[in-house]
């Protein structure tokens, strides 16, 4: 019996004949219907794993179908993708607000980017949700707040606290990673070419026995892309496939993904346990961190998942902590501290700022904001298992 069963909605009878026959031939079990209204039916009767529609379905739109299947609990996590008949930018912007995961424009290469999609939603789905390590995404919505020094520093933290866990930090900041030259790694093996492995070798295995050892940092790092050249060639199907055999792998998997919210970095967002978004004072990073948040909401992200952290890395200067909470109408869990010409003296020689300055103030903030994140993490955790 085929793995995976697909939804397909479109009025177009040949349309539909042409996508059932395409996705059969992938060995996908095919339901298919004309109607909005009957799509709505076979979704919350057969449950799908996944469902194509047209949007522009004569008896009810595609953004009313959408909106129905996410308010319901049998369908709200059912991945969506539109493909439409519509290219106007506003028909695209009112299906992604209303809970489609992707939006393709028929045409002569939509098969191609459908194809691409439904392997990276169901495989997003396949394997995150199941049970393994906890995965931690940092993210920011504007460059230089920090988010990898922090991801890095954090992590370590972690390492160091928790002696006898497993933590891996993936860096998938595109187009070019950086946390290898915060720890100082060199080595061969990163993110683009673990991706490119045959997908019988991206085993739990692998990683375990493979990933670099980033020696006084304590944590085992997938580095991120050496070059803007290399970016270009990331197999984007298989990230699914490394991060489930991480988290088969070990207790703790971070993600850094810097500002690069895409539909690579969406379902880890999308699937994680906790997400640190990265603060910065600066107060024209305000409007957009208020954007990501939007964002996060749109896209059904739990609230209780985002971990604020406000991060003083430009200077002194900036937004209080209460004038961020205020403007942005959230909790800040943890405000890190200008740490001036130390924390880059620390990052030029390669070393993780609670080692070199182990007395400082910032090194007991680093200890109590992984504490605190750890805990919330296991918390969110273990109230999603008693679902």
């Amino acid at each position: 019996m085929p793995e995976k069963k697909i939804l397909i909605v479109d009025a177009d009878v040949a349309s539909r004949n042409f996508i059932s026959r395409n996705l059969q031939n992938q060995k996908y079990e095919i339901i298919q219907t004309g109607s909005g209204k009957e799509g709505l039916i076979y979704a919350w009767r057969d449950r799908p794993d996944l469902m194509v529609i047209d949007p522009t379905v004569p008896d009810i739109t595609g953004e009313e179908v959408a909106r129905k299947l996410k308010l319901d609990a049998r369908t709200t996590n059912m991945p969506l993708i539109a493909l439409s008949s519509d290219p106007g930018v506003a028909r695209i912007k009112s299906c992604l607000d209303s809970g489609f995961s992707e939006y393709i424009t028929k045409s002569g290469q939509a098969m191609a980017t459908l194809n691409e999609a439904i392997n990276r939603l169901l495989g997003i789905n396949s394997a995150l949700v199941k049970e393994g390590g906890l995965l931690i995404v940092f993210l920011s919505a504007k460059g230089g707040a920090g988010t990898s020094s922090l991801c890095a520093n954090l992590a370590m933290t972690l390492c160091q606290n928790q002696p006898e866990a497993r933590v891996a930090v993936v860096d998938l900041v595109l187009p070019i990673g950086s946390i290898s030259s915060i720890v100082g790694y060199e080595g061969e093996i990163n993110i683009v070419n673990a991706a490119d492995l045959p997908e019988e070798k991206i085993t739990p295995e692998y990683f375990r026995d493979q990933l670099a050892d980033t020696n006084i940092w304590r944590f085992n790092l997938l580095a991120g892309s050496p070059d803007p050249e290399s970016s270009n060639h990331l197999k984007v199907g298989r990230i699914w496939n490394v991060i489930a055999a991480l988290k088969a792998s070990y207790d703790y998997v971070l993600i850094d993904i810097g500002r690069a919210l895409s539909k690579i970095s969406l379902p880890l967002i999308q699937h994680a346990d906790l997400i640190s978004l990265i603060i910065s004072t600066d107060i024209s990073a305000l409007p957009l961190t208020k954007t990501v948040l939007n964002y996060m909401k749109n896209k059904s992200v739990d609230s209780n998942s985002i971990f604020p952290i406000l991060n003083r890395s430009v200077g002194l200067e900036g937004l209080s902590k209460p004038d961020v909470e205020k403007t942005l109408e959230i909790q800040i869990k943890a405000a890190m501290p200008y740490l001036g010409s130390s924390f880059a003296f620390a990052t030029s020689h390669h070393q993780p700022f609670s080692l070199k300055y182990p007395n400082d103030t910032a090194s007991f903030v680093f200890l109590e904001t992984a504490r605190e994140m750890i805990a919330l993490a296991h918390k969110l955790r273990t109230e999603h298992e008693k679902k």
